[in-house]
């Protein structure tokens, strides 16, 4: 008998190897969940915290604002040289004359400048573009709830009692049937309209 209690602990107790046999093939389902749950709960937080909202001074506005000049101005400068060459061609083409002397490294350096410019304001603007799908998607569990719960109070559709393919029951559902409250109310109003 204690061999057989030795054994059967062996194979179910605390020591049970079978189990731990079987997690060096295959991952153990629930441990893997709650791993990744910790795990997305832990980038969540990080998420929250790397874009959270500080209180700007007056010189970051400032700044801000000197940061959202330079793309309006090329574009409504590019704007202004069409309409420039159309009022004053030769005004136009003594400036661009100027511009066809300004040697090629000027220009690979006004390149790398705009480029840097644009590219970090794409990444400040992906970044918040960011923060804002992180703040919908912990919205989610909550829209759907929601959903459910309209779904449940609001559901009149004629669909419900709905009969299928079974012929007589929806005729049965279609054809009038007798109603003894509303027999019973027609033969008190002949009763009252005979007495007048």
């Amino acid at each position: 008998m204690g061999l057989i209690d030795r054994l059967f602990g062996l194979v179910f107790g605390s020591g049970n190897v079978v189990r731990e046999t079987a997690e060096v093939f295959r991952e153990n389902a629930e441990n893997a969940a709650q791993r990744g749950a910790d795990l997305r709960a832990a980038a969540m937080t990080q998420f929250g915290a790397e874009f959270a909202v500080a209180r700007k001074g007056r010189f970051d506005r400032f700044v801000d604002g000197l940061n959202r000049l330079p793309r309006p101005a090329l574009a409504f400068g590019t704007l202004g040289l069409f309409v420039a060459a159309m009022i004053d061609p030769v005004w136009f083409a003594a400036r661009m004359t100027g511009l066809a002397l300004v040697p090629e490294p000027l220009w690979w350096l006004l390149g790398a400048i705009v480029s840097f410019y644009f590219g970090a304001r794409h990444q400040v603007k992906s970044h918040q573009f960011q923060r804002s799908i992180a703040t919908t998607l912990a919205r989610v569990p909550d829209v759907i709830e929601t959903q459910r719960e309209l779904a449940i109070r609001t559901d009149r559709s004629p669909g419900v009692a709905a009969t299928g393919p079974d012929a007589p029951v929806a005729l049965a559902a279609l054809s009038p049937t007798r109603n003894a409250a509303v027999e019973q109310w027609l033969a008190q109003r002949r009763g009252v309209k005979s007495s007048r």
